[in-house]
């Protein structure tokens, strides 16, 4: 894949870095020469000085003849500019930006424009762990209507089946992570304690897992 990264602050220097690793063919930009240090000398892909959504800069990059690009800058206006660009001019197939700011990552989420809201996943991840026994959303699709949710197992559903955690038409078991290897087969699966459980929700049915979580044994 032709992989444009838009920043090489810590997180565009560590995704160039791995998908170049991974064989693909990556172009990294940023107004700052010196941030291309973060790259280390055996980078394997290119480095453009420059912005994000300059037109020339971004024919530099090839980007009509890219798979997929990330906006990974500082700035949140920066980063949806770059990504309507290159979705709307140069018609990339994978365009995702990040974005520090919640409530903008959630507007720009309903009008199909991917992003990832950083303080939110952290929130997110910390919250996961000081309350096991309320769901966290991890991923939703571009339409906001279908959420991913990562949820330790309560020690209450231990020996109990999984597939009674789920509810037709709203709630589905998609896989467990068992002791650091994950199965599919989850709706087959008892609960053990330190189960990690994968749901499928539709948007508006959360309150709905969390009182299946909190269901005491019969």
């Amino acid at each position: 894949m032709h992989v444009v990264i838009i920043g090489c602050g810590r997180v565009g220097s560590g995704l160039a870095t791995d998908l170049s690793n991974e064989g693909h063919d990556v172009v990294i930009l940023d107004k700052s020469a010196l941030a291309f240090r973060r790259l280390g000398d055996d980078f394997g892909g290119r480095t453009i000085i420059g912005s994000g959504f300059d037109r020339d800069v971004l024919l530099e990059a090839d980007a009509p003849n890219a798979d997929a690009l990330a906006a990974v800058t500082s700035g949140d206006n920066s980063n949806i500019l770059c990504a309507r660009i290159a979705r709307e001019n140069f018609r990339i197939p994978q365009v995702v930006a990040r974005i520090y700011d919640p409530r903008r990552a959630e507007i720009y989420q309903r009008l199909g424009i991917p992003t990832v809201a950083t303080v939110t996943w952290t929130i997110d991840q910390v919250r996961r762990w000081l309350l096991p026994d309320e769901s966290v959303v991890s991923w939703t699709d571009a339409s906001a209507t279908l959420h991913v949710i990562e949820q330790p197992l309560p020690a209450r559903w231990a020996g109990r089946p999984l597939a009674d955690l789920e509810m037709p038409g709203a709630i589905r078991v998609i896989g467990v992570n068992r002791a650091g290897a994950v199965r599919l087969d989850a709706t087959e699966m008892v609960g053990q304690e330190r189960d990690h459980v994968l749901f499928a929700v539709l948007v508006g049915h959360e309150e709905a897992l969390n009182e299946k979580l909190s269901e005491e044994r019969s």
